[in-house]
């Protein structure tokens, strides 16, 4: 299994935040919605993205653009940099005046679909992971702020699928809206992580060595084995001291750090899912008892595996 395989089980939109919102200029909408991800398409217009950070950079979205923008902290979307917000985005998707007023039904212009204007010139179709666990962490965390591509750097058939099922209300459709929008976030990844000049994270392209690739694989495949370094280096073919050197120096970290904190990142997503016990999820990812995936936890993490679950 490689990176970008694992991340299939890594997204996973339960009910996604999923919005067409066509805007006549001028507009600009704060989002502080506290979202741990966003997936923003223009598909027609254009649309400035404005975090609130000093240091933030400003992108300009054209036509078939797509921005991954990583939350919680607040952002603007607007037309332009000079437009003020005239709406804002709070938790849970609904949008407010600056005078308190609630515009989710003033602003309604059908299914999924919310603005000033249904032959407005501007259209983005939006899509809010709501919880932290619904995205995996590893890879995302890699991102910058903002992450962007543009309509010359890739080619996805996914977009218009998207648009498409954005405004049909059949039986299931959340469910379905909920797995295009993970398919097509996988594709950005993958698109954004193949550009010569990402910041692909070592891990990331560690995998390609032939040694420290193999090494990663059985870990991400086989969290729960009862791996040591010899056990990686004799399944690599070479020695231990050699693949402890060779992970080192391409991952940044030793092959039994990496192999723990993937297994706590795997055990963080797990305890989200409803009707699991700290015992299962142990067993699952290598530990023998939920004491000791609770003491290995709530070392690295600082919090138990049931203050995790709550939080």
């Amino acid at each position: 299994m490689d990176a970008l395989t694992s991340l299939l089980d890594g997204p996973r939109a339960r009910g996604a935040f999923l919005l067409r919102a066509i805007l006549t200029p001028p507009w600009a909408v704060r989002v502080r919605d506290e979202a741990p991800l966003t997936v923003l398409c223009a598909t027609r217009g254009s649309a400035w993205i404005l975090p609130d950070a000093a240091d933030g950079e400003r992108i300009a979205l054209a036509p078939g653009d797509i921005a991954v923008v990583r939350g919680p902290d607040p952002y603007t979307v607007a037309d332009d940099p000079a437009t003020e917000p005239e709406a804002e985005i709070r938790p849970g998707g609904c949008g407010f005046a600056p005078d308190g007023t609630d515009l989710c039904e003033a602003m309604d212009l059908g299914v999924r679909t919310w603005g000033t204007d249904p032959e407005g010139p501007t259209e983005l179709l939006i899509g809010t992971y709501r919880l932290p666990h619904e995205v995996g962490g590893r890879l995302f965390r890699a991102l910058p702020p903002v992450a962007v591509l543009r309509a010359d750097d890739w080619e996805c058939g996914l977009l218009p699928v998207f648009a498409a099922e954005m405004a049909r209300a059949d039986p299931g459709q959340e469910v379905v809206l909920d797995r295009v929008l993970d398919l097509l976030l996988i594709s950005v990844l993958r698109a954004w992580f193949a550009r010569p000049e990402a910041e692909a994270p070592a891990w990331y392209r560690a995998h390609g060595d032939p040694v420290v690739g193999r090494a990663l694989r059985l870990i991400h495949d086989h969290p729960g084995h009862p791996w040591t370094v010899s056990a990686l280096a004799e399944k690599a073919g070479v020695s231990r001291a050699a693949l402890a050197r060779r992970f080192a120096a391409l991952v940044g970290e030793p092959p039994m750090a990496y192999l723990t904190r993937w297994r706590l990142d795997l055990a963080a997503d797990l305890l989200r899912e409803p009707d699991v016990t700290v015992e299962s999820v142990a067993r699952r990812v290598g530990y023998s008892t939920a004491f000791a995936l609770s003491t290995a936890f709530k070392r690295e993490r600082g919090i138990s595996p049931r203050e995790h679950r709550s939080g």
